[in-house]
């Protein structure tokens, strides 16, 4: 799950993170009370989208007058923003976050994550603030410092003691990373995020360390352990067809091809997406039924497939264990007459019950196209959906 940079400046301010001062604003009205009660000469006006690039798209502007912030508000507020992250369509503006201006001396980079390769939580820093960390990495690799946390011992001194000297970090400037560095770690781990982000972080010409931007993504399976974070989620951000999976307990990711995809396990349905690849298709989604998934639930998950108005053909790959294919075989006939079907279906069932899944798909009197295995389902329907076309 993420949320909106306000939303988790707000977090890392009570793990004693330096963040600006500001207030979120959801119309022009609001945005102007804010900027007056934080007071000038200065304010930084901010779209509030789970994107990065605003500022690349004219959603961050920096104004020196109540007029010129009511202006920049009006101008945002139900904008279409349109990102390298959010795609063509853009995101719209609902929201807005009031900032005190911030007297910049330098930036830089601060991020924490799971680096998979060592299996530890890292922290990077990069003296190249307010540059993506992915170009950073491309163009200058040498320039991104990181310290791997033993989950034995935590963050010790020496780690922020690297990434200070690291950064060039001297003076106020660094005795305020001592305070910096450990305070967003704890964040880190307090809150069962799974990725931290501050860029830029920012070095005020007084020496202090302070967060002008934050990203913070959390682990959805954590979210129980913290009420206060689920409540800030933004449903407005989110793909409708995930939420919809969500509350039915599926998992969900809509891709930008046209074959739909219907598996039980992550590891399968990655492979499946896979192989449609190398047969020449493109999947539409990754769906996950899981191992325990009910009639009821296929059906549902049939229906999220075909909601995609860019599916022109769908791929079941059931292997059963403890799901049972004749389960996975009535779910996808109720959808299949409940939605009347329009598309190419093929399906590809190995494992428990799989003659009496059979036996209901061949009895069905619908057109389903049967895979002996899963290279021969997708071959096929590749094959139909180009057939179609």
């Amino acid at each position: 799950m993420n949320i909106h940079e306000y939303q988790a400046k707000e977090l890392l301010k009570g793990f004693g993170v330096a963040v600006p001062r500001g207030k979120p604003a959801f119309s022009v009205e609001e945005a102007v009370e804010a900027a007056e009660e934080l007071g000038g000469p200065v304010w930084v006006v901010k779209a509030q989208i789970h994107a990065g690039g605003r500022g690349k798209a004219g959603g961050v502007k920096v104004v020196k007058s109540i007029d010129a912030v009511r202006d920049t508000a009006q101008e945002l507020l139900g904008k279409v923003l349109v990102t390298h992250q959010t795609g063509p369509e853009g995101k719209e503006v609902k929201r807005l976050y009031v900032e005190e201006g911030c007297d910049i001396a330098r930036e830089i980079y601060l991020g924490i994550l799971l680096d998979r390769a060592t299996s530890r939580v890292t922290v990077m820093a990069s003296t190249e603030g307010g540059v993506e960390i992915e170009e950073v990495a491309e163009k200058t690799p040498e320039k991104i410092i990181r310290v791997s946390i033993d989950p034995a011992t935590g963050f010790q001194g020496f780690h922020a003691r690297r990434l200070a000297f690291g950064l060039g970090l001297e003076g106020d400037a660094f005795k305020s990373a001592m305070r910096f560095f450990p305070a967003l770690v704890k964040a880190y781990f307090d809150l069962d995020a799974t990725m931290v982000e501050i860029n830029p972080l920012v070095v005020t010409g007084g020496g202090q360390l302070i967060a002008l931007d934050a990203k913070v993504g959390f682990d959805d399976n954590a979210l129980y352990r913290h009420k206060d974070v689920a409540a800030m989620r933004d449903e407005d951000e989110e793909d409708p067809t995930e939420l919809e999976a969500g509350r039915h307990e599926l998992n969900y990711v809509k891709l930008d091809g046209d074959i739909g995809c219907m598996v039980n396990g992550a590891g399968l349905a990655m492979a499946t997406m896979d192989i449609i690849k190398l047969r020449g298709g493109s999947p539409a989604n990754f769906l996950d039924v899981g191992g325990g998934a009910t009639k009821e639930r296929v059906t549902i998950a049939f229906k999220l497939i075909l909601s995609d108005p860019n599916v022109r053909g769908i791929l079941v790959n059931i292997f059963g264990g403890i799901m049972r294919c004749d389960v996975i075989a009535e779910g996808v006939v109720a959808a299949a007459r409940e939605v009347e079907l329009s598309v190419p279906l093929v399906v590809r069932l190995e494992g428990t019950n799989v003659d009496l899944g059979r036996k209901i798909l061949a009895e069905s009197g619908l057109p389903i196209i049967s895979g002996d295995d899963l290279g021969d389902a997708a071959e096929k329907v590749v094959a139909a959906v180009k057939e179609a076309a």
